[in-house]
């Protein structure tokens, strides 16, 4: 059979593996399809590169989409998160200076209580917090907004600095930074290194948070409506594939090559599997959902959390929420993803926007042709987003 070969942009970190596996476990053959998976520096070269059609498609921050919706970032190019290609996946680490700092004032790294841990934090200040992301509009970014907020940091004590993933150990090292939140591995990165200490996964802020998306341009979905299908086909079974429990392994033997992500395949197990190792002591913690390809529509794109991230951008840059939520609403396309996918059995729950962080166990929620269980997705400190509400 012929391919077509579609040129997908990447960044070398673990939830990118849907988009590996699709190519290397022949997903992506099945749909008469080869990607040409193009490795970036920087997740701004990630949306140069989509945005002015060096690739097709690309691994992409959730929020790039909905910021590039809102007007923000000088890149005036419609960008549509068709399909979520990751949940939850990031860490909140800090230098093994602050970690001493914390751990001399009675701190457990109990790794699963963010209030505390913010709390911890917030009192073990000496000065300005200065925070890695790996791109001002991202989850990371968010999430620490949002804990930083709900914990009571006052507003000049962060300073928040962007750093591309694979160079975050190496800025904590050199005490550019204090404290990070990245994707898998290079939190697990640091702490090989000894040069930091993992705090929090970024799920005990938001249990359900989505994080990486596959992002193609509003025009080529529109102009290629047959090759986005058979994309989205391949890269929805390779998640289903990663789901399986015995598929990390293989997995991680996979991503850890020198043209993926060129780090021990152990690393990237810890991810797969959720048994991190949180210190250069070896301290271990179990966190179940550290990463999540498939389980509880997982990969469906909910308008509500394109609103969630809207609504948390504007209010952070002075912008109007209401005309941010509308507009994020162009940037995920639940409706493409029913399309799409309709004939492989993926789960399509009955509507396309939810109150986000309700759910407080895994529920059964009415879907197309039955049902469909939904995961956990609260919030630590018990609120609640509805996008219906003013």
């Amino acid at each position: 059979m012929n391919r077509t070969t579609l040129a997908t942009a990447y960044m070398p970190l673990v939830d990118a593996a849907p988009l590996i596996v699709a190519q290397e476990l022949g997903f992506a053959a099945a749909e008469g399809l080869a990607l040409d998976l193009v490795r970036a520096p920087s997740w701004s070269s990630v949306r140069d590169m989509l945005a002015f059609g060096r690739v097709d498609a690309a691994h992409m921050l959730s929020a790039m989409p909905v910021a590039m919706a809102m007007g923000i970032g000088g890149v005036q190019v419609e960008v549509s998160a068709v399909q979520v290609l990751s949940v939850n996946g990031n860490t909140i680490g800090v230098s093994r200076a602050l970690a001493d700092r914390l751990r001399g004032r009675g701190f457990g790294f109990g790794f699963d209580d963010a209030a505390a841990a913010g709390a911890a934090l917030r009192d073990a200040l000496d000065g300005p917090l200065r925070v890695g992301v790996p791109f001002p509009f991202s989850m990371h970014a968010e999430l620490l907004y949002y804990w930083f907020e709900a914990v009571g940091f006052p507003a000049d004590a962060v300073e928040v600095h962007t750093i591309p993933p694979p160079l975050m150990s190496a800025a904590l090292a050199e005490a550019e930074i204090d404290a990070f939140c990245v994707g898998a591995p290079w939190g697990s990165i640091s702490v090989e290194r000894s040069e930091g200490e993992l705090l929090l996964p970024g799920s005990a802020i938001w249990r359900f948070a989505p994080e990486k998306v596959l992002a193609v341009r509003r025009d080529w979905a529109e102009t290629e409506p047959h090759l986005l299908g058979r994309l989205m086909r391949a890269v929805w079974r390779a998640g289903r594939w990663l789901a399986q429990e015995d598929s990390a392994t293989t997995t991680a033997e996979l991503l850890a090559r020198p043209e993926y992500l060129d780090v021990p395949p152990e690393l990237i197990d810890r991810a797969l599997t959720g048994r991190l190792t949180i210190s250069p002591r070896g301290d271990q913690r179990r966190v179940p959902g550290f990463i999540e390809f498939h389980r509880g529509a997982a990969t469906f794109p909910w308008l509500s959390q394109a609103e969630w991230i809207a609504d948390r951008i504007a209010r952070r840059t002075g912008r109007d929420p209401a005309a941010a939520r509308a507009a994020s609403r162009r940037a995920f396309r639940s409706d493409l993803y029913r399309e799409a996918l309709a004939d492989t059995g993926a789960e399509m729950p009955g509507a396309s926007r939810k109150v986000e962080g309700a759910i407080r166990e895994r529920t059964a929620e009415a879907a197309v042709g039955g049902r469909v269980w939904l995961e956990a997705d609260g919030f630590f400190d018990g609120r609640v987003f509805d996008p219906d509400a003013d």
